[in-house]
């Protein structure tokens, strides 16, 4: 099989391929510390095209969420920078646009659903005036119009007794229940993109279920790209299109998602999904991934998994492989990502 390049990103300056609705190219991130630099996202590129979910998966640590808080142009620490890339949106880089116009993209155009709901949420505010608060700042909508909308969003995603329960604080919700207003707080104004940073942390299995759900129906019900962001393999099998594997703030897989699950191509996701509980497989055979992330004040030659990785060659200490396709729609960042795809790689012990 003949290894080609695999970019289909526009040239430096250009405005994505017809067809994405949003697109990230070369992003990079570094947090300036007193003594370091962390170097939180390097170089990750891709696209979602209009009502494809985008599923975006790696440890803690991989660079997933500071990504998301890029593109949304809420990264909150005044360390953090933005070193390299664009992210286009509607035809323009939405890092070039002064903040007052990036502003009314955020929450209108692409909403976020943050993974800590309780202190995404102010504890000081109903949750009917928050968000109600998009439709002001947004809409223009007078305060009672927006009490009314809230109510109608809240009985949306599923909230009981919505009209009852709107003037009630943060605290006095669930975990799933402020998730599902942080969502509706999201999708208030029908965004065309919406980024999910893991709706499902701290959330039993039931609910996650329900969160997931819910996030797939109303989906369908708008037609927008969705970005899911998690670490978790199990959630995303039956509701992504595609797949990206990040790994030390880059990204080292890509993969419609039936494709990967069926046959991986990187190390790492071979190790990612030996370690998820399977029904047809033993508990005894579940094999946790050695070692730990590498540290990312430093960016060391060669391949960032070599460490831990059980294919580990000469090559990968000093040479970084690229992202290469390795299939239809597929891509691989590893010396070896064809033996590993074709299983003549050797078992991973």
């Amino acid at each position: 099989m003949k290894q080609l390049p695999f970019d289909r990103r526009p040239k430096e300056g250009q405005p994505p391929a017809q067809g994405a609705i949003l697109e990230v190219k070369d992003l990079a991130v570094e947090f300036r510390l007193r003594d370091r630099t962390v170097h939180a996202v390097n170089g990750v590129s891709w696209s979602l095209g209009q009502s494809e979910t985008l599923a975006v998966l790696g440890e803690s640590g991989s660079g997933k969420s500071v990504m998301a808080h890029a593109i949304m142009g809420t990264l909150s620490s005044a360390r953090a920078k933005v070193t390299a890339g664009e992210v286009w949106f509607a035809g323009r880089d939405l890092l070039k646009m002064p903040e007052r116009e990036r502003r009314r993209v955020r929450g209108r155009k692409i909403g976020i659903i943050f993974q800590d709901s309780l202190s995404a949420l102010n504890p000081v505010f109903t949750v009917s005036n928050q968000i109600g608060e998009m439709f002001r700042f947004h809409a223009g909508m007078p305060r009672r119009a927006a009490q009314q909308a809230a109510v109608g969003l809240m009985e949306r995603v599923g909230i009981p007794g919505a009209r009852r329960r709107a003037n009630a604080y943060p605290h006095e919700f669930s975990g799933g229940m402020r998730q599902r207003i942080m969502i509706a707080m999201a999708l208030a104004l029908e965004p065309d993109v919406l980024i999910a940073d893991e709706p499902t942390t701290a959330l039993d299995v039931t609910v996650q279920a329900q969160i997931m759900e819910l996030l797939r129906s109303l989906q369908q019900e708008m037609g927008m790209g969705l970005v899911l962001i998690t670490h978790d393999l199990g959630v995303v099998a039956d509701m992504a299109d595609r797949i990206i594997v990040m790994y030390a703030g880059r990204a080292v897989e890509e993969s419609p998602v039936r494709d990967l699950y069926r046959a991986p191509a990187h190390p790492y996701t071979v190790g990612l999904l030996q370690s998820v509980p399977r029904l047809d497989r033993a508990e005894d055979d579940l094999r946790p991934i050695g070692g730990a992330p590498p540290d990312m004040t430093t960016v060391a030659p060669g391949c960032p998994f070599r460490p831990r990785c059980w294919l580990a060659a000469e090559v990968c200490d000093h040479e970084r492989p690229p992202l290469l396709g390795v299939g239809e729609g597929r891509a691989s960042a590893c010396h070896f990502s064809h033996a590993v795809l074709e299983g003549t790689a050797g078992a991973r012990g």
